[in-house]
């Protein structure tokens, strides 16, 4: 196990407690899942791709966006989303893989 260098002070650890709240939830690492692999995406393509309503998935999405997670761009009458905190697929990476390690 790797150590971190010094503790958190309490209001980083409040910070990272909130991003782990909102990785929490299925709908919104399907919805972040679908981002990764596509790179950039639609609400409803992404509503498809997680198996949510246009509307459930806006609501995560813009969650997702709120913490700095997610951001989006206007494309017409679409609007665009895509991950912008690289720590999001670090995250994925190392979980999915621990994931998959105990699965075999």
């Amino acid at each position: 196990m790797t150590k971190m260098p010094s503790p958190l002070p309490p209001d980083l650890l409040d910070v990272a407690a909130e991003r782990f709240r909102l990785l929490g939830d299925p709908s919104r690492l399907r919805l972040l899942s679908a981002l990764m692999e596509r790179g950039e995406a639609t609400v409803q393509d992404l509503a498809s791709s997680a198996g949510l309503s246009h509307q459930n998935a806006s609501k995560h999405l813009r969650k997702l966006a709120e913490a700095g997670l997610v951001g989006d761009r206007r494309d017409g009458l679409y609007v665009r989303y895509r991950v912008v905190d690289p720590s999001v697929s670090g995250l994925c990476l190392v979980m999915c893989g621990a994931l998959r390690s105990e699965a075999t």
